[in-house]
């Protein structure tokens, strides 16, 4: 699906990254990228929905593992979702110990106008997985586009409740 940086159409829907485009911009240091898959238990989904008080689609998980000299250097999941009426991929890059190290639109569906603007995906840089980290308190609201905020926050929250139940130290 994420193969062209763009697509003609009517409804004017934008692929700006191919996903191995974006595990470089993601892992610009890595010599290698390895994708380990995850088929979560009832129990691991459960957690995840609690901490990141989200809705897992599917048990199934990818997780891209950055590595340099077999050192990680990080963690990138994908999250594919409905905006809303129309999907929106996004990719969260977490550092080693569980933080936000960027958040990048990978394709965009919903008209360009609702498209988050890279300063506003900046606000959770560095950002644990904590209550608060939710729009209207520690993320700020993108005006005219309240449901896009909403996505990409539960997408950053599944995230990192993902890192918590399958890769933190004691996990792996």
């Amino acid at each position: 699906m994420l193969l062209a940086h763009s697509l003609s159409g009517s409804l004017a829907a934008k692929v700006f990254y191919a996903k191995d485009e974006a595990l470089r911009v993601a892992f610009p240091e890595a010599d290698a990228i390895e994708k380990q898959t995850f088929f979560l238990t009832d129990e691991q989904v459960r957690q995840v929905e609690v901490l990141a008080r989200a809705r897992m689609d599917s048990k199934l998980v990818a997780v891209y593992v950055g590595k340099r000299d077999q050192k990680i250097l990080g963690y990138a999941l994908i999250d594919v979702h409905t905006v809303r009426t129309l999907p929106e991929a996004a990719m969260v890059v977490l550092s080693p110990d569980g933080k936000v190290v960027s958040t990048l639109v990978l394709a965009f569906y919903e008209p360009q106008e609702y498209l988050p603007p890279g300063r506003w995906l900046k606000q959770f840089e560095h950002k644990p997985l904590l209550r608060d980290l939710a729009v209207g308190r520690e993320i700020v609201g993108l005006t005219g586009a309240t449901l896009t905020a909403h996505a990409i926050t539960e997408s950053v929250r599944k995230a990192l409740a993902l890192y918590q139940v399958l890769l933190a130290p004691g996990k792996r």
